[in-house]
């Protein structure tokens, strides 16, 4: 039970993290100090409409932290000397 319970908690943080990652990386603008959407751009014509610059996304998916994070397996021990 423990087991699925984990699975469902990690599956919902993959989708929560990518949901995050994608919603940061959509454009957003401004015209005049006023964040104004894409639509509202074409509409109205560009004239003083800036992109924000926004900071990229620090946040990792359950995959990107599983591949990235050190194993702790022993693959093989050496013996050397009178020791064989």
């Amino acid at each position: 039970m423990k087991k699925l319970t984990f699975s469902i908690a990690a599956a919902a943080l993959a989708i929560a993290g990518s949901t995050a990652t994608f919603a940061a990386e959509l454009p957003a603008y401004e015209a005049n100090g006023f964040p104004v959407s894409p639509l509202q751009v074409r509409v109205l014509g560009a004239a003083h409409v800036q992109q924000d610059v926004t900071a990229p996304a620090t946040t990792a998916t359950v995959h990107q932290a599983s591949v990235l994070t050190p194993r702790k397996l022993k693959t093989a021990t050496v013996t050397t000397g009178s020791a064989r």
